[in-house]
């Protein structure tokens, strides 16, 4: 197992966040880690171009709120992917 799988698969079962490059963020309980993406449950897809808040803020207010999610279960390409995060780590003043 390498060293990014092992770390990745320490966030099973908790709600993480995954940036992107672009306006979309996901949020959500990672299921399951797969060389080609990511198997989230209970998940919000929000894209930012779609709203007035940044993807900061957003994030925060779901950490302090809690993830209103839009989607049962949710498929992340990898290659998508530019960080990820437990919900836990993120740090909302």
């Amino acid at each position: 197992m390498s060293t990014e799988s092992s770390s990745l698969e320490s966030l099973l079962g908790r709600t993480v966040v995954m940036d992107t490059a672009g306006s979309i963020i996901f949020l959500g309980t990672l299921l399951e880690v797969r060389s080609d993406g990511f198997w989230l449950e209970t998940a919000d897809l929000r894209d930012k171009a779609e709203g007035h808040v940044s993807k900061e803020r957003y994030v925060c207010e779901a950490k302090l709120n809690g993830v209103v999610s839009n989607r049962r279960r949710l498929f992340v390409f990898r290659h998508t992917v530019v960080s990820v995060s437990a919900l836990d780590d993120v740090v909302a003043e």
